[in-house]
């Protein structure tokens, strides 16, 4: 099954006993079902292997919030392995050691598969988004490379971004909040990652994302936390020969779309999958945004 048959699947099947369990709106779909001992494959169709929705997502809930959280997170870590999300080995671990749970505010649910609220009419994006991200940017993220995490948020994925390329390479956050800014700097300072933080080949940075960083540039690749109207030319400019760039583009329907660069500066894009993502836009029009 594609990577991308698996995240829509994953999105449509656990749509009915999210809404029946939490009765929250039609569009907070992103959430991970728990899956039956018995089933391996999101697609699997037999009736007799699968409990209900409601009884999986029972089924998930005890088990994530009966563990501590190194074990909450591993098991998020797994469930997004079993439905085929994480194929790299690298990725898994990099998720498993980075802990969600220290990224996302009091009182939120970091190891359920759904985005949420961080504040400041901004989200951090669902684990699923997370390690699709991870696997597409994998060849990109090697030791030594440098990678631009644009609308860093939380510092989650900047800091997996950190421990992939690790000391000798540089991973740049940029979020135009500067609250958001200091908090995820304190949240990266409580992870994996503080180590890189310290010596430099981490860093966030208050800056209009859709300008990207380009004291650091050019990057071997770049991620886009938040939908573009179309991709900012400075972010193609700033993306190294050979490199790529994940982004999703549009405003009602959105495409996460895969950019390379090619040795000759010529440019390839491609649609990966269908998203919802926040808009990428100003500081004012995101903090006074409906």
């Amino acid at each position: 099954m594609s990577k991308r048959r698996a995240i829509l699947l994953l999105r449509e099947r656990f749509r009915s006993c999210f809404l029946a369990h939490r009765g929250d709106r039609p569009t907070s779909i992103h959430r991970l079902q728990a899956a039956s001992p018995h089933c391996s494959s999101v697609a699997t169709s037999s009736s007799s292997c699968r409990a209900s929705p409601h009884q999986e997502f029972l089924a998930m809930e005890h088990g994530l919030w009966s563990s501590g959280a190194s074990d909450k997170n591993k098991a998020m870590v797994e469930q997004l392995q079993r439905y085929g999300v994480i194929k790299s080995t690298k990725v898994a671990e990099v998720m498993e050691t980075i802990d969600r749970g220290l990224f996302v505010p009091p009182g939120g649910s970091p190891y359920f598969d759904s985005p949420m609220a961080i504040g400041y009419n901004a989200t951090i994006s669902a684990p699923h988004m997370h390690a699709a991200c991870l696997e597409l940017l994998e060849d990109h993220l090697q030791p030594g490379m440098r990678a631009l995490d644009v609308g860093s948020g939380t510092g989650y994925l900047t800091a997996c971004f950190a421990l992939m390329v690790g000391p000798g390479g540089r991973a740049v956050g940029v979020e135009h909040i500067p609250e958001l800014v200091a908090s995820s700097t304190e949240n990266i300072k409580k992870s994996a990652a503080a180590p890189q933080l310290n010596d430099g080949s981490l860093s966030i940075h208050i800056a209009d994302g859709r300008e990207g960083w380009p004291e650091l540039a050019p990057y071997d690749c770049i991620h886009v936390g938040a939908a573009a109207p179309q991709i900012p030319e400075a972010l193609i400019e700033q993306l190294k020969p050979g490199g790529r760039m994940v982004i999703p583009v549009g405003t009602i329907f959105q495409e996460l779309k895969v950019v390379e660069k090619k040795p000759d500066g010529g440019v390839s894009i491609r649609d990966e999958t269908s998203v919802r993502y926040v808009p990428l836009t100003s500081k004012d029009a995101q903090l006074h945004s409906n």
